[in-house]
């Protein structure tokens, strides 16, 4: 299931985009503590394509994706 999220994310003057915190829509925040990878890539449990960071939240990987200008997670794997 694609659940869009916000994300706190810096872009630099190069335009690479590294995203920092995540928020839920209920209000929860999670930081992200590291970037592991960054790719194009299909979410295949929810449908989509753009760029897959895969990050390291509260001590476990996570995939978030960049989809044109909208942020998502597969809620069915996070």
């Amino acid at each position: 299931m694609k659940v869009y999220v916000g994300v706190e994310s810096y872009t630099d003057e190069d335009g690479h985009t590294s995203p920092h915190i995540v928020h839920w829509s209920d209000g929860r925040r999670f930081e992200i503590q590291k970037i592991l990878d960054e790719r194009q890539a299909v979410c295949i449990g929810a449908g989509g394509r753009g760029m897959r960071y895969t990050c390291l939240i509260n001590g476990r990987k996570r995939f978030l994706f960049l989809e044109g200008s909208r942020w998502f997670v597969d809620a069915a794997k996070n």
